[in-house]
């Protein structure tokens, strides 16, 4: 009996120990960020989060809406240094930022006023990043 249990632990153990190794290398599945807030520590916590995963091989998109807009509008940009220096980071490296056109509206950010390389959402636009394959979602 002892025997068997001795065997039964080595055989989960090696078998965790293989598995979990394989499933920690190399993955870089997609991140899609949902950021609703203007919020200065949230805002950075999650763009912040965004470039470190995007260093590590992750293809980021930050999804910018309700009050979030102002932070891609240069009308804030003494407000929202920080984060708008992060999210440039964040497309000259490929990354890519969508900004909501409902919530552009109604907060009065019009698509001229957006830091060089956001992007005004469509549907089309959004759904293809939230919905890409093992894509995962955090939202701030």
């Amino acid at each position: 009996m002892r025997c068997f249990k001795l065997c039964f632990m080595w055989t989960v153990l090696l078998f965790f120990g293989v598995t979990s190794t394989f499933a920690l290398a190399g993955n870089t599945d997609p991140l899609f960020i949902n950021l609703t807030s203007e919020n200065s520590h949230r805002s950075l916590m999650a763009i912040g989060f965004g470039l470190a995963q995007q260093k590590r091989g992750h293809e980021v998109t930050i999804f910018l809406n309700d009050t979030g807009v102002k932070i891609a509008s240069k009308q804030y940009s003494e407000s929202y240094k920080k984060q708008q220096d992060l999210l440039r980071q964040i497309v000259a490296d490929s990354g890519k930022v969508i900004v909501c056109p409902t919530c552009m509206n109604h907060y009065g950010v019009k698509e001229d006023d957006l830091i060089t390389g956001l992007k005004k959402g469509n549907p089309d636009m959004t759904g293809a990043q939230l919905f890409k394959e093992n894509t995962k979602t955090m939202a701030w």
